[in-house]
C-alpha cells in the first residue's frame, strides 16, 4: 500500500492534516508542519479507518529525522526539492 491509496497529496491543499515542506535548505526539505503554505505537500488522509492523520504526522517526522529526502532532494546546493510522486510513492507497512 502506497501513501497515495490512504491520503490525498497535493500541492497547496489547504485543509491538510499537515503539511511537508517541499523546497527549502538541505536541512529543511521534507520537515513536516501544521501551518499552511501553498508551496507545501498538504496531506490528507482520507482512510482514517486504518490510519490516523496524527500517527503519520509524527511518522513523516521520523522520515525526516532519519534523513530520507537528502537521497532524493533535487536541485542547486543553496535550494534543493522533493517531488510529489516521491511523496505520494512512499510504501506504507500495514500490520494486524
Amino acid at each position: 500500500m502506497f501513501l497515495s491509496d490512504v491520503a490525498t497529496v497535493e500541492v497547496g491543499l489547504e485543509n491538510a492534516d499537515f503539511y511537508i515542506v517541499r523546497r527549502g535548505t538541505m536541512d529543511s526539505v521534507g520537515s513536516v508542519t501544521k501551518e499552511f503554505n501553498p508551496e507545501h505537500i498538504g496531506v490528507s488522509v482520507f482512510r482514517t479507518d486504518i490510519l490516523l492523520p496524527t500517527y503519520l504526522y509524527y511518522c513523516f517526522m521520523h522520515i525526516h529525522s532519519q534523513g530520507h529526502w537528502r537521497a532524493l532532494a533535487t536541485g542547486t546546493l543553496s535550494l534543493v526539492n522533493i517531488r510529489l510522486r516521491e511523496v505520494r510513492s512512499i510504501r506504507l507497512q500495514m500490520q494486524h
